[in-house]
């Protein structure tokens, strides 16, 4: 192997927004090196097998996707995609209701309706639900020249085309709680629809991006599986195929290779040093049209670039990007026994998955909007371990693939994996115990949210527990070496963090100040994580722009698009 190699383009990290880019690019026939960090790429995307035959998700594991022009651009299907599907009745999962301290709440037709108007399900002649996805979260920022108004917001577009009656100034202003409050009824129901967009990105309280917050939650019901499917393999079969489709089309991925610096020269970045200690050694690897750091902005611009590359403005903008929006604590139990739902839950049972009846699906206590901001207290506001006792710690049960008998998480013999459950927790770096209070207390915290667990589960004792594995968001951080925050999402995706802000206004379109140089990852680009492949996407737009790539008829733009003036559009019909 040569001492220096040199490409078209370099990717650093190969988690699923940087391996998606470079299918993109490799697909328009650029020759692409994707450099990771571990062992193997996937990022957040992870199985892991805790011992032979049980894998679990200890990150990513709800499929938010389904609405991205990716599946169809780089026809995932030939890679190995497959979605399996839950068979539950997504009716009956509505319907059903919300959990509570007092049992099982049914939402009111306002809340269905509501629900389903805000969705596009009801747009006439046809939903209009995956085109209002795509315009709020495949479509890039608009350029810096021009106005962002309540006008040429891209789901403000949609709405006014498909649903005017949903149209209003306050939908760019309200919280989601303000939202919920005009077209739901039944507090519960919202309650549960803001702790699930906490879980997801833009949560429930936050000023400025009530349709984003609820859209995050809507992404895994209406437009894409259907009661909660997930891709055959989870997340990370679904990053295979994004991987397969990459390699199939030219681009060379290394593995144990960690970039110690993005290479700076005359302003404009012309490649990538490795550290000593990567498989490769201390090797250059030099790009002829641009890199791309698909890591998180403090190891990419504060480390591999440096404050000698970038103006001081920028580097304390950067230092001063917030962190808060809390991290996951996940479990996951292998038992003797099922666990099952008190019986005061019995009905949720017609939702469980599969001939063990694994409960799957919600979120408890979902009494009220004041849990859930006392729940926010704790995590955003105190950033300390936990002060509410825990009956009335709020926990999501994720779901499980219990319902497909050749899954071995339906299948294990020698006992019983239940669907993960989470915990918001505050991120690592800003806990006030310290940043690694999570891993020290571990058995303290383990021991607390199974407290919280029981209240409303069955067999979490512990003569039924064998195993309980856990993740802190300090392990994910470890794990996932792109994530900081513990977190999918690295920053807020708040009205100041949104589109055109996200994170600043010199990142907002995945440029950077030095030329050259893109970046391709969640706590930069919008709309953030959840391994939508939107990220990929919507980079497209900027890198036909600037001449870095030429695709092929294959490729269509966000139809909200706008191009930067002076440059050349990446609508081919332009």
């Amino acid at each position: 192997m040569a001492q220096d190699e040199r490409y078209d383009v370099v990717i650093v990290g190969g988690g699923p927004n940087g391996m998606g880019t470079a299918a993109y690019l490799a697909k328009s026939g650029l020759s692409v090196c994707v450099l990771e960090e571990r062992t193997e790429c996937g990022g957040a995307c992870e199985t892991v097998e805790p011992f032979p035959g049980v894998r679990i998700y200890p990150h990513a594991m709800l499929m938010y996707a389904a609405p991205a022009p990716a599946f169809d651009q780089l026809e995932l299907w030939k890679f190995g995609f497959r979605m399996k599907w839950n068979p539950a009745d997504i009716n009956k999962s509505m319907q059903l209701g919300s959990t509570t301290t007092q049992g099982i709440v049914p939402p009111g037709p306002k809340d269905l309706m509501g629900f389903a108007k805000l969705g596009g399900v009801l747009g006439q002649p046809k939903p209009f639900t995956k085109e209002l996805m795509r315009a709020t979260f495949w479509c890039p920022p608009h350029p810096p020249e021009i106005e962002v108004t309540d006008e040429n917001v891209p789901y403000m577009q949609v709405y006014k085309k498909y649903q005017p009656d949903v149209w209003t100034p306050e939908l760019r202003q309200w919280t989601m709680f303000d939202l919920m409050d005009e077209y739901f009824e039944t507090e519960p129901f919202k309650t549960t629809m803001a702790f699930a967009a906490w879980a997801s990105g833009a949560a429930g309280h936050w000023e400025g991006v009530a349709i984003p917050a609820l859209l995050c939650v809507q992404l895994l019901i209406l437009p894409n599986t259907g009661c909660n499917s997930l891709p055959r393999g989870g997340l990370h079969g679904y990053f295979h195929a994004i991987h397969r489709c990459a390699v199939y089309h030219g681009a060379v991925v290394r593995t144990m290779c960690p970039v110690e610096e993005i290479i700076i020269q005359d302003g404009r970045a012309r490649g990538v040093r490795l550290r000593e200690n990567a498989a490769m050694g201390g090797r250059t690897i030099w790009a002829n049209k641009a890199v791309i750091a698909a890591v998180d902005y403090r190891h990419a611009f504060l480390e591999m670039v440096g404050p000698k590359h970038l103006d001081p403005g920028v580097i304390q903008k950067l230092k001063d990007i917030s962190l808060k929006n809390g991290t996951l604590y996940v479990s996951t139990f292998h038992t003797r026994k099922p666990i099952r739902w008190k019986p005061k839950f019995k009905k949720m049972e017609e939702l469980s998955v599969g001939p063990d009846k694994v409960p799957f699906g919600g979120v408890y206590p979902a009494d009220s909007r004041e849990l859930y901001y006392e729940n926010v207290a704790d995590c955003d506001a105190r950033k300390s371990m936990p002060t509410l006792p825990p009956s009335k710690l709020m926990w999501f049960l994720c779901p499980s693939q219990n319902f497909d008998p050749t899954d071995c998480q339906g299948s294990y013999p020698n006992g019983y994996i239940s669907s993960a459950f989470e915990v918001n927790v505050p991120v690592p770096e800003y806990q006030v115990e310290g940043i690694d209070e999570q891993i020290k207390r571990k058995p303290e915290l383990d021991a607390y949210v199974k407290k919280a667990f029981s209240e409303a589960i069955d067999g979490l004792d512990d003569g039924n527990i064998i195993h309980h594995w856990s993740a802190t968001g300090r392990e994910v951080e470890f794990r996932n070496t792109g994530l900081i925050g513990g977190t999918w999402c690295g920053s807020r995706h708040c009205g100041d963090q949104w589109a055109e802000k996200r994170p600043i206004p010199e990142l907002a379109r995945y440029r950077s100040p030095i030329e050259g140089l893109y970046h391709a990852h969640q706590t930069m680009g919008h709309p953030g994580g959840l391994c939508l492949m939107a990220i990929p996407y919507n980079l497209m737009h900027i890198l036909i722009e600037d001449g870095i790539v030429e695709p092929g008829k294959w490729w269509y733009p966000s139809p909200y698009y706008i191009p930067q003036p002076g440059k050349r559009s990446a609508n081919p019909r332009d």
